[in-house]
């Protein structure tokens, strides 16, 4: 476990590495594309770098509003603080907000840029159908999140995203409205055309990027979350529930979707095509496969 647990960080940091590299080849073609100058350039980098402050800093706020979720105190739900309370002491985390979304499908996610910034949001379909240990081991996977850092590799992610995303439009849109560059020579062409490729596969970068880290990041919160426990057949049983009945939530996000315990996205939904969530059955399989090992 711990093998595969060092083999996915390292893979998340080559993905990473790629990403960034992606990112420097459109600002390459985009400086060629303009001959050389800057100006427009560096105004859409520097709004590309306070939208994606923004996204970082505030980017959790905006996921659970989106989610609609609602913060709740100790009082609102003593179960539920009680679990994520004593999960924080274990993992020697500092107490994370907690959030409920009013939906009945079985589902949570964790969000935030650190360990202490940091919230935790359950549906209240998940408190409904889970006991004290499948919820426990939710929530424990979920806190693995925020203790891996993997909230913060999220941000990063979105953020890298929304930087390529304006790059890749402000390309279109000098592509649509620079015409008296397109006719002045074959390597202008050439520039041309590699500029509308670099536009139209950004975005599908972009996703790939955060399908894998997403997908990697989930069997190793799996696997935290067991040891946090010491009782996989907690988190089990929940994934099993939740296999049975589903996870699809009624707010339909495809951008907040990769933060959730399972995939929220109903089935005929063309985002499943590329889920950031590996198969319940898989995830099973692995839990399963520690049991045998412990």
């Amino acid at each position: 476990m711990y093998k595969d647990i060092g083999q996915n960080k390292r893979r998340t940091v080559y993905i990473m590495v790629f990403f960034v590299i992606f990112v420097v080849l459109v600002i390459w073609l985009f400086v060629k594309f303009l001959h050389g100058s800057l100006a427009v350039f560096y105004g859409g980098l520097i709004g590309a770098l306070i939208y994606t402050a923004i996204s970082f800093y505030y980017g959790s706020r905006m996921a659970l509003a989106i989610n609609r979720a609602k913060k709740i105190q100790k009082q609102d739900n003593q179960r539920l603080w009680r679990i994520v309370e004593n999960l924080a002491i274990t993992d020697g985390l500092q107490m994370p907000d907690v959030y409920i979304m009013d939906d009945p499908s079985p589902n949570a996610f964790a969000t935030g840029r650190d360990q202490q910034h940091s919230a935790v949001c359950v549906t209240s379909g998940l408190l409904e159908i889970m006991n004290d240990q499948e919820l426990q081991g939710v929530i424990a996977h979920e806190m693995s999140h925020i203790k891996n850092y993997d909230v913060r590799v999220n941000m990063i992610a979105f953020a890298l995203t929304a930087i390529i995303s304006l790059l890749a439009d402000i390309i279109i849109r000098i592509v649509w409205f620079g015409g008296d560059r397109r006719e002045n020579n074959a390597n202008n062409q050439l520039f041309l055309i590699l500029g509308i490729v670099a536009a139209i596969l950004a975005p599908f970068v972009a996703m790939f990027i955060q399908l894998a880290v997403s997908r990697q990041r989930e069997y190793l919160a799996d696997a935290s979350g067991a040891i946090t426990t010491r009782y996989p057949e907690g988190l089990i049983s929940a994934l099993e529930k939740i296999g049975r009945v589903g996870g699809a939530t009624k707010v339909q996000n495809s951008s907040t979707a990769h933060m959730f315990f399972v995939n929220p996205l109903r089935k005929h939904t063309i985002s499943n095509l590329f889920s950031t969530h590996p198969p319940i059955t898989d995830r099973i399989k692995r839990l399963r496969d520690m049991e045998g090992h412990a």
